[in-house]
């Protein structure tokens, strides 16, 4: 079986209505006690119904992939891909850095792609676990690697923020999955050139 040289991954995404977006922004900011009859407040629901959605909204991605004519078998590392997304708890923003990682098998995907596989999985409200796995699972999966590697070190608005206000605080996740996680010189290479402390 011949893999395919380019993959599209889909997202269910209905339909953005600014208009109604505008409406409940304004809603929310009049329930919180914010006089939108000030001039300089008039246009924040719309503003913030456009920002959402725009933070919202994912790019079309295809991962384009190469034939692997070298038979190269060593780690490729993408390291320090800043990534932003929101937390689908307070919709406060987090963000921070993304390693993603893979041994290659018969293919090979375009360096570019691990970026925006990162930012196609960040484009919706998200909990920093599963944006991981997700990255690491649709990598494994899609290119047949034999080990796939992600870290992800953000800084979270809803712990520094507001609550606790842990200013500084990082939070970090990984997934590895196939010999990355399996052979522990793998495993160990793959935080070394990510540098992740262990």
């Amino acid at each position: 079986m011949t893999p395919r040289p380019s993959l599209h991954l889909a997202r269910d995404s209905g339909a953005v209505d600014v208009d109604a977006a505008r409406r409940a922004a304004a809603d929310f900011l009049s329930a919180l006690g914010i006089d939108l009859d000030r001039e300089d407040l008039r246009e924040t629901p719309a503003r913030m119904a456009r920002a959402y959605a725009e933070l919202f909204s994912a790019r079309p991605l295809r991962l384009t992939t190469f034939a692997n004519d070298e038979g190269y078998d060593e780690l490729v590392l993408a390291r320090a891909i800043p990534f932003r997304t929101v937390c689908e708890h307070h919709l406060l923003p987090f963000s921070g850095l993304a390693h993603v990682g893979y041994l290659p098998g018969e293919r090979i995907v375009g360096l570019s792609k691990l970026a925006r596989l990162v930012e196609h999985f960040a484009a919706r409200p998200q909990v920093q676990e599963r944006l991981t796995k997700q990255v690491a699972e649709c990598l494994a999966t899609r290119l047949r690697a034999p080990g796939v590697g992600v870290v992800l070190e953000a800084e979270h608005s809803c712990m520094t923020l507001r609550g606790v206000r842990a200013h500084g605080a990082k939070t970090i996740t990984s997934a590895l999955l196939g010999t990355l996680r399996a052979d522990p010189r793998s495993r160990a290479e793959f935080f070394a050139l990510a540098g992740v402390p262990r």
